[in-house]
C-alpha cells in the first residue's frame, strides 16, 4: 500500500487518502482480505489527523470496499471486487435515463463529468 497527501493540494487530505485507496482496491493491487493499518497508524505515517484517515475509511467502508472486523482490524472487502461491475451497471442505466430523455451523448457525457468533480 503506497499512500502519499499533499497538503499543497485543493483536494481535501481524506479525499486523496480516500481516493488513492479506492483506486488501489479496484485495480487489485490491494487485493481481497488485505489487512490495512489502524486509522492511528496510517495517520501517523501520513502525518495527517486521526479523524481524516478515520474519514476516509467510513466511506470506504459505506461503498463496501473496506469491511471492519472489530479488534481484529480493516480489511479490504470482498464486495470491492465487484466495484467495477457496480459502477458499469449505474452507467449502462444513466445511458438508458439520458437516452430515453433525449439527451444527446455528447451532453450525457458533459452531465457525468461534472457530477465526478462535484
Amino acid at each position: 500500500m503506497r499512500i502519499s497527501v499533499d497538503p499543497n493540494s485543493s483536494v481535501p487530505p481524506f479525499e486523496q487518502v480516500r481516493s488513492t485507496l479506492a483506486e488501489q482496491i479496484n485495480s487489485g493491487e490491494l487485493p481481497v482480505g488485505s489487512k490495512l493499518p489502524t486509522v492511528r497508524a496510517l495517520a501517523a505515517d501520513l502525518g495527517i489527523a486521526a479523524n481524516t484517515a478515520a474519514k476516509a475509511y467510513r466511506e470506504l467502508e459505506q461503498a463496501g470496499l473496506l469491511e471492519t472486523r472489530g479488534r481484529a482490524g480493516t480489511f479490504v472487502s470482498d464486495a470491492g471486487n465487484q466495484a467495477a461491475a457496480r459502477a458499469a451497471e449505474a452507467a449502462a442505466t444513466y445511458a438508458q435515463i439520458t437516452h430515453a430523455l433525449g439527451i444527446p451523448a455528447t451532453e450525457a457525457l458533459a452531465i457525468a463529468k461534472a457530477a465526478l468533480k462535484a
